[in-house]
């Protein structure tokens, strides 16, 4: 624009020289030319000159006619055309008025013509200076021209852009962001007029507000073309990210990128290509949109990378997105899924382990889906399975070493390497001890030698064992502690059916309840014993194959049993106390820890239900032993073959007792008396 008005101005200067030239000339062309004059030998040289003053006098005419294009810029130098024409028109009725040309004529003439050029000068000379004002006025304020810098001060720059004064501008709109002066003598510079003269009569001019007015130019430029525009991303604000496009433009974070972006504070200070969404001067407001060229990238991208998709071929991808199942892998404008159990042949806790976002890794597809447009990718394939050659570096009975990735409650699973784990099951950690849970003897991390079990190639399952790489104590234990050795121990536990004593490490041997005492009846083990006490037992078993050791306390005395059939013959009566009474019958303890019974039936000659009534714990009774059962440990009681043992004995001796004669009622009563202990004692003996 700067250019086009110093065109025009150019131009209206031509046009005034041209026209005050045409002025100048018919202002010294005769009037008398039209009237009829004497022409002498004398007066033939001024005659020529009127002749020729009048050709000129017609070609001004001619210049005259011409029209002239008058451009908004260049309306004020009109007005001097129109006052030009205004002067030429009076110098034309002037050269139509008949003049007689005589001698005293010329001097006139003459006098006339001096007259007019000192007019025409003043004239020109007005004309002069009000284009030049009207120049000056030509340049707007608000208005964005081209200056030049002409001075570098060190508070300001001086710009010359064609006025009758130069303008200042702050120094500090010429400093970048390092601190550094960006101007120069010479260099130009567009600026914006803000007044034609302030307070000191200086114009004021702005470096920055012409900058901005041109960004808003371009804006709307950029808008209406659809096109793209370059920014840099400076602030987090609320509900997206400030950016600096010359102006400050807002960029909503739905239109950061194709996926929400979780940190933006990451993306202040780079620089992007944006598309204007929208627009408003007034009121400086500005939306971008990163997104929309983005997404049209894509769709191309999309095109051409869904034409060279097939399963089994290797491509490579940014890493776009981690999650805990896997990674979306942008293969160009397409994401495919990486899962993790794809991500490699060994165990992977969690996929960040193997990548990160915007890493290029190479990965082979596995399955396509054209028409869901999905991929399943696979990086793991890319190298060859572990598992194929596993039985020639791990067979059975190897010892290896590996570390504890994984704890269970049934047991550890150790890495051999990379995709080759094996079970440790909890029972195959210790001969002796019994671990509840893995985490009493190993931990995550630890680093274990073990030894291969067993082998499975096709479930890819490995057993492994760290007892086995000690030796087994029970295979030593049979020959340091033979059945019948008394051993001396503590007691580590007490339970409902007996007592642990501690042998040897990680060997307890058991005392059941039976094996406490051969004569006493124990409910619980805790009525003799306490945990910690020191105790001795014999070994009565020890069962290696299902790690089991006996120990038996009572066997340290004889068996008292042994004696009983001695001490107690059938037959004999015995002195007990009741100890209990039940339906059918009652216990009697007949010495420490030795019982008998006496059965409901053996209780009297009477038939009795129950003896629950009759008898009382703690009473004291005599009974007949008529049996005992070493092997069953029992001893049979009777209380009513005890009464009729005592009733014939007494009537054995009331018959042999020497008396006086009787009477013969007397000898009769005698005789039947006799026969019924006859008969009794016939009865007797057959039982």
């Amino acid at each position: 624009m700067v250019e086009k008005q110093q065109n025009n101005q150019e131009e209206t200067r031509e046009v005034t020289e041209k026209i005050e030239g045409q002025v100048e000339e018919k202002a010294q062309a005769p009037e008398l030319e039209e009237q009829p004059t004497e022409v002498t030998a004398e007066s033939e040289a001024p005659a020529k000159e009127l002749e020729a003053g009048v050709e000129e006098k017609t070609q001004a005419q001619e210049l005259e006619e011409q029209p002239v294009e008058v451009t908004a810029e260049s309306e004020a130098p009109a007005e001097e055309l129109e006052a030009g024409v205004e002067e030429k028109t009076q110098a034309q009725e002037l050269e139509e008025q008949p003049v007689e040309v005589t001698a005293e004529a010329d001097d006139q003439t003459e006098d006339i013509g001096s007259a007019k050029e000192d007019e025409d000068q003043v004239v020109d000379e007005q004309s002069f200076q009000e284009l030049y004002e009207e120049s000056l006025k030509s340049i707007k304020e608000g208005e964005v021209v081209r200056g030049s810098i002409i001075q570098v001060a060190e508070d300001y720059i001086m710009v010359d852009i064609g006025y009758k004064s130069e303008g200042q501008i702050r120094i500090s709109e010429f400093i970048d962001d390092e601190g550094n002066i960006k101007a120069k003598v010479g260099d130009e510079v567009d600026v914006l007029l803000e007044h034609h003269e302030d307070e000191n009569g200086e114009i004021v001019l702005s470096k920055e507000k012409a900058a901005k007015i041109k960004v808003w130019d371009e804006i709307s430029s950029i808008y209406q073309e659809d096109g793209v525009i370059d920014g840099r991303i400076v602030s987090k604000v609320k509900g997206g990210l400030s950016v600096d496009i010359g102006v400050q433009a807002f960029l909503p974070g739905s239109q950061v990128d194709l996926r929400p972006v979780r940190n933006l504070d990451a993306l202040i200070g780079q620089q992007f290509q944006f598309k204007i969404l929208k627009y408003n001067k007034k009121r400086r407001n500005v939306v971008l949109s990163r997104r929309v060229l983005l997404e049209k990238e894509r769709k191309a991208l999309k095109t051409e990378t869904l034409e060279r998709l097939e399963e089994g071929k290797v491509l490579e991808g940014i890493v776009k997105n981690i999650t805990e199942y896997g990674v979306f892998v942008d293969l160009g404008g397409i994401d495919g899924l990486l899962h993790i159990t794809d991500m490699s042949w060994g165990r992977v806790g969690h996929p960040s382990e193997v990548c990160s976002i915007g890493d290029s890794i190479e990965v082979m597809v596995l399955n396509f889906d054209a028409d869901k447009e999905r991929v399943s990718l696979g990086l793991k394939q890319l190298t060859e399975d572990p598992w194929n050659s596993v039985e020639d570096r791990y067979p059975e009975g190897a010892r290896v070493t590996g570390r504890v990735v994984s704890l269970t409650d049934y047991g550890a699973f150790v890495e051999l390497e990379a995709g080759i784990e094996g079970l440790i099951h909890v029972s195959e950690m210790s001969w002796t001890a019994k671990i509840r849970h893995p985490s009493k003897v190993v931990s995550v991390g630890d680093v274990v030698e073990t030894v291969v079990l067993n082998l499975n190639k096709e479930s890819k399952r490995i057993s492994l064992g760290m007892k086995q790489v000690e030796p087994n104590p029970w295979d030593v234990i049979g020959e340091k502690y033979p059945v019948g050795t008394t051993i001396q121990g503590k007691i580590k536990n007490i339970t409902d059916f007996g007592l642990f004593i501690g042998i040897d490490e990680g060997i307890d041997g058991l005392v059941h309840i039976s094996d406490l005492s051969w004569t006493k009846r124990i409910k619980h083990p805790s009525e003799i014993y306490k945990k910690g006490e020191e105790i001795q037992a014999i070994v009565l078993n020890i069962d290696k194959g299902n790690e089991r050791f006996s120990l038996g306390v009572k066997q340290l005395n004889p068996d008292p049993w042994d004696e009983i059939p001695n001490r107690y013959p059938v037959g004999s009566s015995v002195v007990g106390t009741v100890t209990n009474v039940t339906d059918f019958g009652l216990f009697v303890e007949i010495e420490e820890g030795i019982e008998g019974l006496v059965h409901v039936s053996e209780i009297s000659k009477e038939k009795i239900k129950t003896p629950v009534g009759l008898f009382q714990e703690g009473q004291e009774l005599t009974a007949k032993v008529v049996n005992i059962g070493k092997e069953d440990r029992k001893i049979g009681l009777s209380i009513k073959r005890l009464e009729e043992h005592e009733e014939k004995s007494n009537y054995y001796d009331y018959v042999d007792r020497p008396k006086a004669a009787t009477s013969n009622l007397g000898q009769l009563l005698k005789e039947e008396l006799e026969g019924r202990a006859e008969n009794l004692l016939g009865g007797e003996d057959k039982e």
